[in-house]
């Protein structure tokens, strides 16, 4: 019953910025947890940033004090900002929140290409 839907996703060079977003739909959305994540073709998916219904927030190691989570709860949206963008950041990042019985949802993933 819950969708997400993802954007943001594009090239940009070492150094430089991007804003992903990611914005539930549905006529209930009250997530147990939203976060997003990333894979890299030859990598296992690593957990990027997330937030749980208490506020915690989690970082990877890799992004710590590069890249912030934020929500708008009005809008069932959340967002990843990734500033100082790395080579080492390129990969697929998906959007995703954990939902009532449990479930995982998954957004369809975007692109994020840094180049040098």
């Amino acid at each position: 019953q819950v969708q997400l839907v993802e954007s943001g996703g594009g090239l940009v060079q070492a150094g430089g910025s991007l804003r992903l977003s990611c914005a539930a739909s549905g006529r209930t959305f009250s997530p147990y947890a939203m976060g997003w994540f990333r894979q890299a073709p030859g990598k296992e998916r690593e957990m990027v940033a997330s937030m749980a219904i208490d506020g915690s927030i989690t970082y990877g190691d890799s992004v710590r004090g590069r890249f912030a989570i934020s929500r708008n709860k009005a809008r069932n949206a959340w967002y990843l900002q990734m500033n100082s963008l790395e080579f080492d950041d390129t990969a697929v990042y998906y959007c995703s929140a954990r939902v009532f019985g449990r479930q995982d949802v998954w957004g369809q993933g975007t692109q994020v290409t840094v180049g040098q």
